[in-house]
């Protein structure tokens, strides 16, 4: 079976799944389609771990760093 991941922006309603933060990085498992939400600390914590087993990667951490235009 071949599933698209497709990336969709992560909001203020996704959750981090370790501790309840806001959402930067979202995991898609690629074995098991499994998907994982973690705040930009868990999500650093727990990188070195999941990137071989991710089907998709998304990271919004820079969404921390940049300033919004008005």
């Amino acid at each position: 079976m071949t599933a698209t991941l497709e990336a969709r922006e992560l909001n203020a309603t996704d959750r981090c799944d370790s501790c309840g933060a806001q959402a930067y990085v979202r995991v898609v498992l690629e074995n098991t389609g499994g998907e994982l939400l973690f705040c930009a600390h868990h999500a650093t914590t727990n990188e070195e771990k999941l990137r071989p087993m991710a089907g998709l990667w998304q990271d919004e951490r820079d969404r921390l760093t940049t300033t919004p235009s008005v």
